[in-house]
């Protein structure tokens, strides 16, 4: 019995356990859709296109991602019993331009053009990557460094709600990655051009990483079973 009381005090005090793959397909479900909704509006309401004015479209697309990232990740704050869901919020938020300048520091470092006709694409880019990769851990974690430290430097993340927020962040920036290679290769398409194709390719890898949690979840309860 005292074992047992051990075992629920862990899961009160720390993050909050997906029970079950139901919750964890959720989550991401609503995110992947807030993806989707963010072109969708920036295609069809406000009539932008995102290959020929990608800094709008990545503006609306990140908006509508994190006011869907901050409400949802928020419910699996770390400690709830000390830290209330609109704190989980405000530093989901705080954690946004923080997240923005590393994901725009390294993309210049490894080659992204600078200049003011390039600073309001790299702007939202970085945006929309910071919204992928820091807002979900900020919520979730706060500024724990042993979590983020955990899930992103060593890559071992320790349970459902660690590969919820590893994996889609890893993915995300793995897709970037992935997607600047036809950036340099002399094709002359007009999808080729910063930050077109690397969007592409972090919204691919964010969406990939996004299902590996669920079908991770399923292979266990199998196995369990």
């Amino acid at each position: 019995m005292h074992q047992e009381k051990q075992k629920a005090g862990c899961t009160t005090n720390g993050a909050i356990s997906l029970a079950s793959p139901l919750k964890s397909l959720l989550v991401h479900l609503s995110c992947g859709m807030g993806v989707s909704f963010g072109f969708w509006i920036a295609f069809n309401l406000l009539s932008i296109n995102f290959i020929q004015d990608p800094a709008r479209t990545l503006c609306m697309v990140w908006v509508v991602e994190l006011l869907i990232a901050v409400l949802v990740y928020s419910l699996f704050r770390k400690s709830p019993d000390q830290c209330s869901y609109l704190r989980a919020i405000t530093r989901g938020l705080l954690s946004l331009p923080a997240g923005a300048l590393v994901n725009a520091f390294g993309a210049i470092v490894l080659g992204a053009p600078v200049g003011l006709q390039q600073f309001p694409k790299t702007l939202h880019w970085s945006l929309l990557m910071s919204t992928f990769t820091f807002v979900p851990a900020a919520c979730v974690y706060g500024a724990s460094w042993s979590d983020w430290n955990r899930i992103y430097v060593r890559s071992k993340p320790t349970g459902v709600t660690d590969f919820m927020v590893s994996l889609p962040a890893h993915g995300a920036v793995i897709g970037a990655w992935f997607g600047a290679w036809p950036m340099p290769l002399d094709w002359e398409r007009p999808w080729q051009e910063w930050p077109i194709c690397v969007t592409y390719g972090a919204v691919t890898g964010y969406i990939v990483g996004m299902v590996v949690p669920i079908v991770l979840s399923l292979a266990g309860d199998r196995k369990r079973d």
